[in-house]
């Protein structure tokens, strides 16, 4: 079947979900614990998967991506704006620009001998920053290491001591491990022995396994790459030795983007305690980005135009982001954008970011910080949307676990200007521990999705079995929310103003990579 022939049959079918939705007699009753079941019985994780289908078509037509500044990202924000305008929302397209720095040459490093192998940046290795420049080829030579990890941080000493490299071949690569000191450390003590490249991987406990990106602190003599634990341990395993390749230009450049905020609102509600509700809508570069986050734009998208025939008790406000893969730009563009009144007038913003991966967990944002690591709670009433959260999944008889606000999703401006937040999530590039697929089934050591931030994140790159439970979460929250005005004002008094959180979380992103000095 030709593909355009398939994609504007898609579009036509769900072209026709928007009036269909919205038609009907609408609910009055304002509240009733029956509306939100009658929502959720609506929100079809069938109904749900054919906007992947839709926003996969997209990207297949448009370079396999659906990036800010494509037309991918056009289209992707046309389906959704030409839904939400169907079904009867005011919908508001808000534009902004940015720019943003990249590789000129994106670096690569793979595994030549033994089964060669390629890494995937940033998910497996990341350059070190003050690494030497060229194309590189090297016998990987282990230095001290640790593996299995030990029980607690800093059990590792590898190449922090001279004496680590006793018998050192110069002219191989050092495979180093991460702990006890400094980087640039290691990697003096490196070059002295005679190496001509490194490898640091992480050291291998929770918390410490996936990848880090040295910072040596200024420009080293020898090529140095960063990786992740398993990456290092692979490394170390190889029968006979492994031999690598890097390659890595810094060379970057500037590009200038143009992109939107879609926002969708319904017309009745009370307007001093609106809920909003948000996904991101682009992709990054290299994908089509179905997973991440073309699952929680169908949930959101699907949930909004089964409400649209409703009443709600408190108007609902839908978002769209763009720019979420550069820096959270669009969600941060619009928050600026309010007026200290209008901030006040929104009463919580619940985020849906990736809930359908392969590999997948039921992580709920941790609003009370007592499922977290140090990321600290979230403003006053994210600990409420917490309960409600884990009490949808109980309802189902379904395991589920926290999740820490760390900065790397939309709420993340919401949060800064003291809007009580929540959400869902279901893993990224991060590993599925033992005890989490005990839990939640799936493959333990796996990641949550093998195919985040890639080429391969596709309409195949979803479980159904989550894409359509967390759609009925979305959906409960949603209706809740919406329909129950005494559910909502006690979470936020109507128009009062919020208090920014004493502690502030780091904005974080796999596409801005953190380095670290140790």
């Amino acid at each position: 079947m030709n593909i355009r022939w398939k994609l504007g049959a898609v579009l036509a079918a769900a072209a026709v979900i928007a009036p269909l939705a919205a038609t009907g007699t609408a609910h009055a009753d304002r509240g009733g614990a029956g509306d939100v079941r009658k929502l959720v019985k609506e929100v079809r994780g069938h109904n749900v998967k054919l906007h992947l289908h839709a926003l996969n078509l997209i990207a297949r037509l448009n370079g396999n991506t659906r990036v800010d500044g494509s037309r991918g990202f056009e289209l992707s924000r046309d389906y959704v704006a030409k839904l939400l305008r169907l079904a009867g929302y005011r919908v508001t397209v808000q534009p902004f620009e940015f720019e943003s720095e990249d590789y000129k040459v994106k670096p690569t490093f793979e595994r030549v001998s033994p089964d060669p192998k390629q890494y995937v940046l940033p998910l497996d290795f990341y350059p070190a920053f003050g690494s030497a420049e060229g194309t590189f080829t090297g016998k990987l030579q282990p230095v001290d290491l640790v593996i299995p990890p030990g029980a607690a941080p800093n059990t590792s000493t590898s190449g922090c001591e001279p004496a680590d490299f006793a018998g050192f071949t110069a002219g191989n690569w050092a495979l180093l491990q991460r702990g006890s000191c400094n980087f640039s450390v290691k990697v003096a003590n490196a070059v002295a022995a005679g190496a001509a490249g490194a490898v640091i991987f992480n050291e291998g406990q929770p918390g410490r396994d996936g990848i880090v990106i040295p910072d040596l602190g200024g420009p080293a003599s020898i090529p140095v790459v960063g990786a992740e634990y398993l990456v290092g341990e692979e490394l170390a395993k190889a029968p006979g030795g492994a031999t690598v390749r890097f390659s890595f230009d810094s060379e970057t450049e500037v590009k200038q983007y143009k992109s939107v905020n879609v926002l969708a609102e319904t017309r009745g509600g009370r307007k001093d305690n609106v809920v909003m509700v948000g996904g991101h809508l682009d992709s990054v570069a290299d994908g089509p980005g179905i997973n991440d986050n073309g699952s929680g734009v169908g949930a959101v998208l699907e949930t909004a135009l089964r409400l649209a025939k409703y009443k709600p008790a408190n108007a609902v406000r839908f978002a769209f982001w763009g720019g979420e893969e550069f820096g959270l730009l669009g969600a941060e563009h619009y928050v600026a954008s309010l007026s200290e009144q209008e901030k006040a007038g929104i009463g919580l913003y619940l985020n849906f970011d990736m809930v359908a991966s392969p590999n997948y967990i039921y992580a709920v944002y941790d609003g009370d910080d007592s499922d977290g690591v140090g990321a600290g709670p979230g403003p006053t009433g994210s600990a409420q949307i917490e309960k409600d959260f884990e009490a949808f999944y109980r309802s189902r008889g379904l395991p589920f676990r926290g999740t820490d606000f760390d900065g790397r999703s939309d709420y993340g401006p919401f949060i800064a200007s003291g809007i009580a937040s929540g959400g869902l999530f279901t893993g990224a590039e991060g590993r599925k521990t033992a005890q989490e697929a005990a839990l939640f089934g799936g493959t333990a050591g796996g990641r949550y999705d093998p195919c985040y931030h890639q080429a391969c994140d596709d309409i195949r790159n979803v479980n159904d079995t989550a894409l359509d439970v967390n759609a009925d979460a979305i959906a409960t929250l949603t209706g809740t929310y919406a329909f129950d005005a005494a559910k909502l004002d006690a979470i936020h008094e109507p128009g009062k103003p919020h208090e920014a959180p004493v502690t502030l979380m780091t904005r974080a992103s796999l596409h801005r990579p953190q380095p670290v000095m140790s």
